[in-house]
């Protein structure tokens, strides 16, 4: 890709650093398709690849590993809010109230503003051993940084709701229907069956420390800061939990449900293909069985569908070739972007599991129509100053569920016989 067509794409043409980032990115993978062309030709012509080769592989493999963590930090700052975030923005009297009132409780544990801003509201949601409501803005400052922090929290579907769960009714079997001619008659239908979903939420913590210089500057934004501390510790659980949590005081994963070989799927259960290999993809035609994945989907899926994998994992399939000997994996074709894989985008989620014995390393799917994320309204703060002095602690909490709402929707493929 030309200096041109990067900053064309990019997005990011002032950006020198993530414009160097991308040349070399884009120059590792020219050299590492290269190579991998002549480890290809080395086991065709001497059914063995040199060492030498396969050496230099991996270490391209690792260089363009470590240039797109580097354009994934850079792409992530520069998708921060700027300084002042809430500034300009035109707020209610009662907001600017309950900032103003939040900044002293944050600055100096004045508590006085808050109680009497949520008396007035009439406030549910919060209590003074829970903790305060951070101002609207804040939240909406942290749950914006999430979905771009937090892998499947961006691509899986979202609801915010008041209570602690949130029921979704689904139809297990439809009403039934017929064709029947103008004047015949009309037979009574079949009632539909339905079941039910539940997805409570669960509360999600971090505790950042701020030293008394830190809340003392006027000049510091502490909302900003705030919600600058939590994000990244809220998305590293968040992410684990959406992946494989057990559903035990936290989301239930998408792994963690039962998964069958998609010839014996049920509703209920996750469906899967195996390799027919323990541990590893077919010796040959490695492509074949992701393609074969492909088309496990329904359509109506697949118009919306990506891959769901690791790093280890995609670098394991950026060596594949189709039947015509183009190369199935392809980088993004700008910053910020996701690589495809057989004309589908990658999400890299590092907590899916590497490929190894039975396991289910790659998924493909419309995580916004399999998997839901349940937020619940409110992020509380609760402001301590005796547990760590001389630093202060914010116990940062928010309620959060997740579970899979259409088991059609994703399938695995499994690193086994069977």
């Amino acid at each position: 890709m030309s200096t041109n067509e990067y900053e064309h794409k990019s997005g990011h043409p002032n950006d020198p650093d993530l414009h160097s980032a991308m040349d070399d990115f884009m120059h590792a993978f020219t050299e590492f398709r290269d190579t991998n062309d002549s480890r290809l030709e080395d086991i065709e012509r001497k059914m063995s690849a040199d060492i030498i080769t396969e050496e230099k592989l991996a270490r391209l493999n690792n260089a363009m590993d470590h240039h797109q963590r580097r354009m994934d930090e850079l792409c992530l700052k520069a998708a921060r809010s700027p300084r002042g975030f809430g500034s300009t923005a035109i707020q209610t009297e009662g907001q600017l109230q309950h900032k103003s009132a939040f900044d002293g409780y944050v600055r100096g544990g004045e508590t006085q503003g808050l109680r009497a801003l949520e008396q007035k509201s009439l406030s549910v949601a919060s209590d003074p051993d829970g903790g305060y409501l951070v101002p609207e803005e804040t939240e909406t400052t942290v749950m914006q940084a999430l979905k771009t922090v937090s892998p499947i929290r961006a691509i899986a579907g979202n609801r915010q709701v008041s209570g602690t769960v949130y029921k979704k009714p689904f139809s297990i079997s439809g009403p039934g229907t017929g064709w029947v001619g103008e004047t015949a008659a009309r037979p009574e239908t079949t009632s539909p069956t339905l079941a039910e979903l539940s997805f409570p939420t669960m509360e999600l913590y971090a505790m950042p420390a701020a030293t008394s210089t830190l809340l003392d500057d006027s000049a510091v934004n502490v909302d900003e800061w705030l919600a600058e501390e939590v994000r990244t510790a809220f998305a590293a659980q968040e992410s684990a939990a959406f992946v494989s949590g057990d559903g035990v005081n936290k989301p239930k994963g998408f792994l963690d449900y039962t998964s069958v070989a998609e010839g014996s799927w049920s509703w209920g259960n996750t469906g899967y293909l195996a390799t027919g290999v323990d541990g590893d993809f077919a010796a040959s035609d490695e492509s074949d069985q992701l393609i074969d994945l492909i088309y496990t989907l329904k359509s109506a899926y697949r118009a919306n569908a990506r891959w769901v994998m690791n790093r280890t994992t995609q670098a394991a399939i950026r060596k594949f070739k189709d039947a015509d000997g183009n190369y199935i994996w392809q980088p993004a074709p700008q910053a910020g972007a996701s690589p495809s894989l057989l004309g589908f985008e990658v999400t890299e989620v590092e907590d899916m599991p590497s490929i190894g014995s039975d396991s289910l390393s790659v998924a493909f799917g419309d995580f916004n129509a399999g998997y839901l994320v349940v937020d619940r309204l409110g992020l509380r703060v609760l402001r301590d100053p005796f547990t760590a002095k001389p630093y202060v602690l914010f116990y940062t909490t928010k309620r959060v569920g997740g579970g899979i709402q259409d088991f059609d929707a994703i399938k695995f493929l499994k690193f086994g016989t069977s």
